[in-house]
């Protein structure tokens, strides 16, 4: 993948990606930190990919513009933990501590991030295996393995061999969001679809998900504007 700046106010950058399997030249802008990726199908220049992205640089920054704000974490930042707002604050010790309103983070001004991220990704893991464990009862069907990953096109996922992943970032989301998501994908343990079968098995187990649906779809992508290390 190559990039290339479009001129204009503000410049764009735009990063090209050639795909075999590609019909037609096709612009994306990030929802998450608003970069744009132009796709270029074979038999196609990157001369006339370009032109086509220029004439579509109006549309390109109107979407840019709705990209959340990236924040980077550390002391004096406010992090969602469980759906509640809770200040970063110099910690002693060894440990994060959780409180009420507040994160106490050890170490250097420059840890804060990694340290945040790192007793984050344990309290999901925790909280999830929890989730999943009730879950699981309720359907009598056992998974065989759980991981964890900052994946940003799905919250959870079910292998056809019982194996479960979800995003850490769920934990700080209110409790009921990160149920329904655990909920869903142990449901897959059953019914490897989006068939009404699959939605009577969520609601058989979980109760009703509309509420929690809704909140991923208008309010999740707001989890991932938070930066914890330097990348």
């Amino acid at each position: 993948m190559t990039q290339h700046i479009l001129p204009g106010s503000p410049p764009l950058t735009v990063n090209l990606r050639r795909a075999p399997r590609a019909r037609r030249i096709s612009l994306r802008v990030s929802q998450l930190d608003g970069t744009v990726t132009l796709t270029i199908p074979p038999g196609v220049s990157e001369r006339e990919a370009l032109a086509f992205a220029l004439e579509k640089r109006d549309w390109l920054r109107a979407q840019q513009a709705k990209s959340p704000d990236r924040i980077a974490v550390g002391l004096g930042t406010t992090l969602p933990v469980a759906g509640r707002p809770r200040e970063v604050v110099p910690g002693t010790g060894r440990s994060v501590v959780l409180g009420a309103d507040t994160l106490a983070a050890p170490g250097t001004a420059d840890d804060v991030g990694a340290r945040l991220q790192g007793y984050l990704r344990e309290l999901a893991r925790h909280r999830l295996a929890e989730a999943v464990d009730h879950y699981a009862a309720r359907l009598g069907r056992p998974y065989t393995r759980l991981t964890l990953r900052d994946t940003r096109s799905r919250w959870g996922s079910c292998s056809s061999r019982g194996a479960l992943m979800f995003s850490w970032r769920l934990v700080m989301a209110p409790p009921e969001i990160l149920d329904y998501v655990a909920a869903h994908e142990v449901a897959h343990l059953a019914e490897m679809n989006h068939a009404p079968a699959f939605w009577n098995t969520v609601t058989r187990i979980h109760g009703p998900y509309d509420t929690a649906r809704h909140w991923l779809r208008d309010q999740g992508q707001e989890l991932h504007k938070y930066r914890f290390t330097r990348d």
